[in-house]
């Protein structure tokens, strides 16, 4: 017999990966240097760069991490993280963008993160270029298993809603369609990030991003428009659970007004902006620096309306799910919230979870990428072999995202796991360990390498320090306390350390000189 719902979301699901796939090889013949595919030769245009930077950004914790908050908790912790995320995507468009788009480009053509840290201080002993690579690796691999994990979580719910029977093709429980959905994903991503590397990727952000917006704006509308068809209203709600002052205490079962660390850590999140190598590299690419201000435009309407949005969907969720154990998962309000309001109609339902595979494929794209530049660039090229051609370094690029991605698949097999944490941890990581070496590389001339280095190393251990031991005992963030100690790290090193050779300066007045209007 035919099963209508499953032709309806997988026919969706087929026109979403073919697309994909297909970008992929069309880029495949155009990516014919190193450059080309780490950075697309800095030809961007800033609608994409926008588009590409927010959607690799926001993953799937936008539709499955913040929602799920929103549904548990109510506003306030996901509040004050969706504020502080806008607060830290317009600081970063706003003092980091055009300075990194220039600096990069006069430090050698710098193509990476490390790179460019490496370039912009002479360090010559390649130290900050090897720590450097490899907390990215630990950091993007668990990075990436949560985009995975996303893709998982997504497929086991559909067997759930529209009680689909797979057993024909040796799928019978949730667990093994939870496993088929991570393989899935990751076939795909690993797909068109292999063939297709930069250029494929932000072309596929860009669809992928628009997707995600229209999902998550489309669907609480249309779930407010049954539900208050029915009578129902927001007005059975605790008033509790839209406030940025109360948190609800499931342990507990009541409302609890919410401790300063929760507003602090929350609004830290906007600091990692400043340190993420999936994002960062947005600006390095754009076409023309001073095409920054559209770009940040569009991506600040972008980004407000889909954290609004996804917090709504949460709040929604309280409405359609009064009892959180419907669900079982408050991380599954935005997929069965979907299926309820789209049930009857399998097609446009599968549209709507392309968005859910949008935002878990194009930062899972993003995150291989920059893990693969960092074997190839930066540890294979700069450390080993400074003349390799670069139809080798091409090649190590490509097998390094297979590698990543099979270490990643692995690591999402954890079911328990939240996706909401994982992410949190690794934004941390980036935040502290680069986050405040590009800040102060970009604006303090006096920073030496040392000064570089020793935050690095500081930021990273303290991050996964106290994120292991400390956060769920203290309830604070570990971007707090690991930007703090890597700030003093790099300022008592650098001023108790030699100042930067005069070709440091030099380059960096330079620098400056070239910012032209600063009012970027």
């Amino acid at each position: 017999m035919l099963d209508w719902n499953l032709i309806g979301i997988g026919a969706a699901f087929l026109i979403y990966f073919a697309a994909m796939i297909y970008i992929g090889f069309f880029y495949f013949k155009k990516t014919k240097t190193t450059s080309d595919y780490v950075l697309g030769g800095r030809k961007l245009h800033p609608f994409v760069a926008a588009m590409s930077a927010e959607a690799s950004d926001m993953s799937g914790w936008l539709l499955l991490g913040l929602p799920g908050l929103a549904y548990a908790t109510g506003m306030s912790a996901a509040g004050w993280t969706a504020i502080g995320l806008a607060i830290g995507t317009y600081l970063n468009w706003r003092f980091i963008a055009k300075r990194l788009r220039i600096y990069t480009h006069k430090a050698k053509d710098s193509l990476t993160i490390p790179e460019f840290i490496t370039n912009r201080f002479r360090e010559k002993k390649g130290f900050i270029t090897a720590i450097a690579s490899i907390f990215i690796l630990i950091f993007f691999i668990v990075y990436t298993s949560a985009q995975f994990k996303a893709g998982g979580v997504l497929f086991s719910s559909l067997m759930t809603i529209y009680g689909v029977d797979l057993s024909s093709f040796g799928i019978t429980d949730l667990t093994s369609l939870y496993v088929a959905g991570v393989l899935i994903c990751a076939l795909i991503v690993v797909c068109y990030t292999f063939t297709g590397g930069f250029k494929a990727v932000c072309i596929t952000d860009t669809i992928q991003g628009i997707l995600m917006l229209f999902a998550l704006i489309l669907v609480p509308l249309i779930a407010c428009v049954v539900l208050f068809g029915e009578g129902a209203s927001f007005a059975s709600i605790d008033p509790q659970m839209f406030s940025l002052f109360h948190e609800y205490n499931a342990a507990s079962g009541i409302f609890e007004f919410v401790s300063v660390f929760t507003i602090v850590s929350g609004l830290a999140w906007g600091f990692g902006y400043f340190g993420q190598p999936h994002i960062l590299p947005r600006f390095m690419a754009i076409k023309d620096p001073e095409e920054v201000p559209k770009a940040r435009m569009a991506a600040m309407i972008w980004v407000i309306l889909s954290l609004s949005a996804a917090i709504f969907v949460g709040l929604v969720g309280q409405l359609l799910f009064p009892d959180p154990a419907i669900l079982g998962d408050s991380e599954q309000i935005f997929i069965q919230m979907t299926g309820s309001v789209f049930g009857a109609i399998p097609f446009v339902a599968g549209i709507i979870y392309c968005g859910i595979l949008g935002a878990v494929m194009s930062t899972a794209s993003s995150q291989l990428l920059v893990a693969s530049s960092a074997i190839s660039q930066d540890l294979y090229k700069n450390l080993i072999n400074k003349t390799a051609p670069d139809k080798r370094l091409l090649w190590i690029s490509r097998v390094t995202v297979l590698i990543v991605s099979a270490v990643a698949i692995i690591l999402s097999l954890d079911q328990a796991s939240s996706v909401f944490n994982i992410v949190s941890n690794a934004w941390a990581g980036f935040g502290c360990t680069f986050g405040t070496v590009i800040l102060l590389g970009l604006f303090w001339k006096r920073m030496n390498w040392q000064g570089a280095l020793a935050g690095i190393i500081v930021g990273g251990v303290v991050s996964l320090g106290w994120g292991t031991y400390l956060t769920a005992v203290t309830g604070l963030y570990e971007m707090v306390p690991g930007v703090i100690a890597s700030l003093l790290a790099i300022y008592l090193v650098s001023r108790f350390t030699a100042e930067p050779e005069k070709e440091v300066t030099d380059m960096y007045d330079e620098y400056v000189a070239a910012i032209g209007d600063r009012s970027t």
